[in-house]
Parts: C-alpha cells; structure tokens; sequence
C-alpha cells in the first residue's frame, strides 16, 4: 500500500508535454543527451529524443 502511495505522489505532479528534439550528428546526439534529452527513437537517419517542460 505505501508503495503505490509513493508512486502516485512521485507521478502525480509530471505533466504529459514534452520539449523534442531531432539529430543527425554524433555531436548533436551527445550535446542532447547532456542536457538531459532521453532518446526515444530513430526513423530515416534521424534520432528523435525528449525531455519534459
């Protein structure tokens, strides 16, 4: 019971928007996952990555 206690105040307050990013580069990949981007998936030669506002 304390655990889904825990879990519904921890995902509570994340909202579902999301800034997005795209990259081709290997040194535009690694600048976004730096700043803390997480790589979600990769179409066509690009690597779409988000981050939550």
């Amino acid at each position: 019971m304390i655990y889904v206690t825990i879990g519904k105040a921890l995902y509570q307050q994340q909202s579902d928007e999301f800034h997005v990013r795209v990259a081709q580069a290997k040194g535009e990949i690694v600048k976004l996952l730096e700043a803390g981007f997480e790589y979600v998936f990769t179409h066509d030669g690009f690597a779409y990555f988000r981050k939550r506002k």
